[in-house]
Order: C-alpha cells, then structure tokens, then sequence
C-alpha cells in the first residue's frame, strides 16, 4: 500500500472534511475527494462516512489511520533526529490557555519558555473552549474541569478554588455576603455563558448548596472582570489566582471563605490528543509546564501553612 494514500487519509481524518484537508494540503477539494475514492478502491472498503457537519472514519478507515498515524509520527522522529544534530531545540508549539489563567499565571512561564529555548516558536492562543483539538489545529489546551474528555490525555496540573470577593471600598459601603444565600442579592461579577443564568454549588463539610443567580457583568476576559472588580462594580466570584496579589495587597477582600464554591469545575488540566507524535519541542514544553505547575504547588502550600 503506498504511504502516501495513507499518510492523505490521516490528513483528510484529522482534518475533519475535505474542504479543510484541501486549504491543508494546498490541493483542490476535488483532487483530495479524487484521492481517497481511489485509496478506497484499492482496498475494497468504505473508509470514511460523510456526515452533514464532518467525516467520521469507519472501523477500516481508524484501523488504517492509526498505521498512517504510527508511519507518520516515525518519520517524524526521524527528520527531527537528523535536524536536531549539532542544533539548538526548535520546533513549534500551539497552545490554547484560559484567559484568565493563561494572562495571570501562564504568562510568565511562557516568556521565561521562550526565553530559555529561543529556537522554539510559541503559538499561543487565549480562550476558553476547545471543542476539538484536531479541528483547532492545537497540540495542547490547558482547561479548568472536573473531569477531563476520557478520549484525550488528562494531565492535572492543580486545584482550582473560586472565591467571592469584592474591592475594600465596596466591602466598606455596601459590606460583603455573610452567607452563601446573600449571592442572591448582590451584585455578582463572574465569567459565564452570556444569556444563560449562573448556577453556582457551594460545599462545606457536608452542607451543600446549589444557587441560580443572574449576574450583573458577565465576561470570558478575566482580567477585565479583575478590574470591575477591583472599580467596585459588584462581588466576584473567580478563580483565586485572579485576584491573588489584590487580596495580598488588601485591596481586595474575600468572604465565604470556609465554602468551596464551584462552578465549571475544580482542577486545572493539560489535555493533548493520544497516538499523537509530540515533536521534541512540544515534549519539553509539557515538561516544563508540568514543572511550573508542581512548583507552584509547593509555593500556594507553604504560604496556606
């Protein structure tokens, strides 16, 4: 079987329609469709199955994709082996990171990264949703969750503990919520899905909570949502790293502070695709992240003790 017709059914696959493989490949769709009918000729089996939104590989067309996929990755290695020799580590990463978490806390892992290895090229992107890596074209998403997708490589890099907050000029004037029923009638700063109410599960010892609140500003940038509340807008309620130094500095004060409140989930998470060849530079990007992220652990441990 040629390694090319397979190494086109892996691109075709990954890409998820023929439109995209053809905009990959540089290629005209109808050359890309011409290809694969005649890959499925010779094997005498339907390989993929057209649906209205992708391609989904039959049980022949996945059988085959992950040999593509192994032959792939081997050759790989092997260019990387040959150009690694007597050079310096280079390669590219693409990242997808949280906004919040990514600006505040990733941010200067990623510079002391890029400084550290020069000939690497960082991709970064900043949002918070990755519905397919494949079709995003990423090598790895950091994610806040409670359980990661069972299909993808969950690597945890920590807990996350939201906190309900507020700026000390507001806590002055209108004084902070005593209680976790008081959310209901504050004014509450949070990232959320807009034009969907806010439900929100509170948990200490074995008292549960779970509230439906509507909030007053609602946004994906979470430095954004810092400085709304650090102008006294309303009571957030964000991760802990956000607004970490305005809570050291005092300029930030924090209530409900013997609750764990949830709300997209509890664990940080580095997620990347299996059976995926990671070139070396994407593997020493992991590491040094994973190492970043242990090291952080420690820090946040010893100042709670």
């Amino acid at each position: 079987m040629d390694p090319g017709a397979l190494a086109l059914l892996v691109d075709i696959i990954d890409a998820g329609n023929l439109s995209e493989a053809a905009r990959r490949l540089k290629m005209t769709r109808a050359n890309v469709s011409y290809h694969l009918s005649q890959l499925e000729r010779a094997v005498g089996l339907q390989l993929v199955r057209r649906t209205t939104r992708r391609l989904e590989p039959t049980d022949a067309g996945l059988r085959l994709y992950q040999h593509g996929l192994g032959i792939q990755n081997e050759m790989q290695a092997a260019r990387e082996s040959i150009t690694a020799l007597g050079q310096s580590l280079q390669g590219r990463v693409r990242l997808n990171v949280p906004s919040g978490f990514g600006q505040t806390v990733m941010a200067p892992w990623l510079i002391e990264f890029k400084l550290q290895y020069p000939g690497i090229v960082l991709d970064v992107m900043f949002e918070n949703r990755v519905e397919d890596l494949l079709s995003d074209e990423v090598d790895i998403a950091i994610r806040i969750m409670s359980e990661p997708p069972p299909q993808l490589v969950a690597r945890e890099m920590g807990p996350v503990r939201y906190v309900a907050c507020a700026s000390r000029g507001y806590a002055q004037a209108k004084g902070l919520p005593a209680q976790v029923d008081d959310l209901r009638g504050v004014p509450v700063v949070t990232s959320n899905v807009v034009g969907r109410q806010l439900r929100i599960s509170a948990y200490r010892e074995d008292q549960r909570h779970v509230l439906t609140l509507e909030p007053t500003l609602v946004s994906e940038n979470f430095v954004f949502l810092r400085h709304a509340v650090l102008a006294g807008i309303g009571v957030g309620i964000l991760p802990d790293y956000v607004v970490q130094d305005d809570v050291q500095r005092g300029e930030v004060l924090t209530a409900l502070d013997d609750w764990h409140l949830r709300i997209f989930g509890d664990r940080m998470f580095m997620l990347y695709m299996p059976n995926r060849h990671h070139t070396r530079a994407t593997a020493t990007f992991i590491d040094y992240v994973l190492a970043r992220a242990r090291a952080a652990l420690v820090v946040a441990a010893t100042m709670a003790s």
